[in-house]
């Protein structure tokens, strides 16, 4: 089963930007929809945002025009940038493949990369 290996997170005050990586063990973006998920303490985990095996983009209305998804095929990774982040946005990311463009998910979950936004 394909396994995912999420990066990139850390500690950024509001306004500022992250890159989080999802290093997956096959090559499957030809294959499936990808998505960037997130879960903060308390809450369930939610889609922000999506890529089609066409490279078509989805996204959360909470973060759109501040994320960007995008994926390298040859990498085997997909990518979250993040902008003008929020302190809402604080949760830990992970990266799933999807049975449709908006979802849901059904691979493993990974270990997840932690974001914090915080002054």
């Amino acid at each position: 089963q394909v396994q995912f290996v999420e990066s990139g997170g850390g500690l950024v005050q509001p306004g500022g930007s992250l890159r989080l990586s999802c290093a997956a063990s096959e090559n499957i973006f030809n294959i499936y929809a990808m998505g960037w998920y997130r879960q903060a303490p308390g809450e369930q985990r939610e889609l922000v945002a999506s890529i089609t095996m066409s490279g078509s983009t989805m996204y959360r209305d909470s973060v759109k025009g501040r994320f960007t998804i995008s994926r390298d095929n040859a990498l085997n990774t997909v990518y979250l940038q993040m902008n003008i982040l929020k302190p809402e946005d604080t949760a830990v990311y992970y990266c799933n493949k999807l049975r449709t463009a908006w979802g849901p998910s059904f691979g493993s979950w990974g270990q997840g990369t932690q974001v914090t936004v915080s002054s």
